[in-house]
């Protein structure tokens, strides 16, 4: 029996790696894993159906000696996968990048750095592999041919190759989509295959029958009865499917993170925000910013407008007033580098803020109540004023009047709750000021 690599690769995509890529990304972790779900089976279809492409050898070879394991989350900086994905799905990449978004409830941004971690540990889970059992690239070449007859069937339910527009790809060599009538077939492979259509008409001959009442009955009771197996035998596939989420999601809270790394984002009260996040427009006169509806942008937009700024009689009258980021991130334990992504939304301050360059805005950073609080005050202080001059940079410091780091001043939740709990009080925020 083939090894299927895909059961390899889960061990390294598990909920403390979800709980994490959650808290970075800023979405839910059942989000996270709905995703990984979907990208999994695509990506290492991808590596199956290019088995002997030189640059897939080279990056599998080579990947327990990059170190790609160990620096899963931050794959979006990495040339070699870049790189690879470029190989292997060529300009279908952002189509996969928008069906999985879609699918899963989650920002495009998020979407295209869990496509590049979920390369890495395909990559990386591969690449030790074969070091481990002395695989030479065509050992590596044959085990991604054994992959052909098992990826095909994976993509969870709501997901089909249509939707992740590579419907017209050979996809894992030996099935295409048939647009026509949602049909997976099979080309090539010497296993039988089961085909299913929308079409209730029984394909087919069958033998001439006597005219008597068994044979009519037996006509269309025989292939009624083989359709009902074939759907009682995908549902519950699909069900074991759906199980296996759910206990990776519920386990993924036990996972402790960095104390003063920002996360979801909040609302101003402190609760933090559930909905499903879509990018969007935002309307800056007349002028598109990429957002969620409900986040940062929209909220400072919508107060400026109001003449709600202009109309407040000193600084008091605003210091209540926080907006929360919804993507700004820093790399766990660092005060001065941002996660891949984060800059997006700082940007659009920046248009914000010279849109209206009366405006001023104080930065705050802020941790939950875990950790030593002196290195809680130290590090969301050096988080603000990191933004604090990173706008600087970009033109419009002098309408930022001040950065500060708050630590667990301000956090809500008790140090013994869960990390999911306490995910509200890690935040980097924003005001207007006088």
């Amino acid at each position: 029996m083939s090894l299927n690599v895909i059961d390899l690769i889960k061990g390294q995509l598990g909920p403390a790696l979800v709980s994490q890529a959650a808290s970075q990304f800023g979405e839910s972790e059942s989000g996270i894993s709905k995703a990984i779900g979907g990208l999994l089976p695509a990506v290492v279809g991808g590596l199956a159906n290019n088995s002997d492409n030189p640059n897939v050898l080279d990056a599998i070879s080579n990947a327990s000696s990059n170190g790609m394991l160990g620096n899963l989350l931050n794959g979006s900086n990495n040339s070699v996968i870049s790189g690879l994905l470029a190989s292997i799905f060529g300009d279908k990449i952002s189509g996969i990048v928008n069906a999985i978004a879609t699918y899963a409830g989650i920002s495009n941004n998020s979407s295209s750095s869990l496509l590049n971690m979920v390369t890495g540990a395909t990559v990386g889970t591969i690449g030790k592999y074969a070091a481990d059992n002395n695989l030479d690239k065509s050992g590596i070449s044959n085990l991604l041919n054994d992959q052909k007859g098992i990826v095909s069937g994976l993509l969870p339910a709501g997901l089909s190759l249509a939707s992740l527009n590579i419907g017209d790809w050979d996809w894992a060599k030996g099935y295409k989509f048939d647009n026509d009538n949602d049909t997976i077939k099979t080309t090539s492979h010497e296993e039988p295959k089961i085909e299913v259509t929308r079409s209730t008409t029984p394909t087919g001959t069958y033998p001439e029958k006597n005219n008597d009442s068994g044979g009519s009955i037996w006509k269309w009771l025989l292939p009624l009865l083989l359709l009902i197996a074939v759907g009682y035998f995908l549902w519950k596939q699909c069900e074991k499917k759906e199980t296996t989420t759910t206990t990776t999601v519920a386990d993924s809270s036990k996972v402790a993170t960095d104390t003063a790394t920002a996360v979801a984002p909040a609302d101003t009260a402190g609760t933090a925000v559930t909905t499903s996040k879509v990018d969007e427009n935002i309307d800056l006169n007349g002028t598109a910013l990429k957002g969620y509806k409900g986040g940062l942008e929209d909220q400072m937009i919508t107060f400026l407008k109001s003449d709600g700024y202009k109309n407040a009689a000193n600084d008091d009258a605003l210091k209540d007033k926080w907006y929360d980021f919804d993507h700004v991130n820093f790399k766990s334990g660092s005060g001065n580098q941002l996660e891949a992504g984060s800059e997006g939304q700082l940007q659009n301050l920046v248009a914000i803020l010279k849109a209206y360059p009366d405006a001023k805005i104080k930065i705050g950073g802020y941790t939950d109540k875990t950790g030593n609080e002196a290195v809680n005050l130290k590090i969301s202080k050096e988080r603000a004023n990191f933004i604090k001059d990173w706008l600087g940079k970009q033109g419009v410091g002098a309408q930022v009047l001040d950065a500060e780091g708050y630590g667990s001043q301000f956090a809500k939740v008790d140090a013994a709750a869960s990390d999911a709990e306490r995910a509200s009080d890690r935040k980097m925020s924003v005001r207007f000021a006088k």
